[in-house]
C-alpha cells in the first residue's frame, strides 16, 4: 500500500529535527456549501535540519517516531524568499 503524501509549509523550525508544517485545505459547508477554510498543524521528522520557516514542502506517511511525529519530509518543493 502506498504512502500518503500531503503539501504543505513550514510554519516552526525551533526544534532539532522536527518541524511543524501548516496544511491548508477548503472545505463546502455541509448545510450552506460556503467553502471553509481549515488548516491542520503536523510534526514531521527533518532528519538533516535542511527545511526552514516558510518553505513548501512534501510530507510521506512514516512509522511514529514520537508521541506526534508520523510524518516525514519527503523533499522541499519550493524554498522560501529571503528577506
Amino acid at each position: 500500500m502506498p504512502r500518503r503524501e500531503i503539501e504543505g509549509i513550514v510554519v516552526s523550525d525551533k526544534m532539532d529535527k522536527t518541524r511543524i508544517v501548516a496544511v491548508h485545505e477548503s472545505l463546502p459547508h455541509p448545510k450552506y456549501g460556503k467553502y471553509i477554510q481549515k488548516t491542520i498543524k503536523f510534526a514531521a521528522h527533518d532528519e538533516k535540519n535542511e527545511t526552514h520557516l516558510g518553505d513548501k514542502v512534501l510530507m510521506i506517511e512514516s512509522r511514529p517516531l514520537s508521541r506526534r511525529k508520523r510524518w516525514a519530509i519527503e523533499s522541499v518543493i519550493q524554498k522560501a524568499e529571503q528577506a
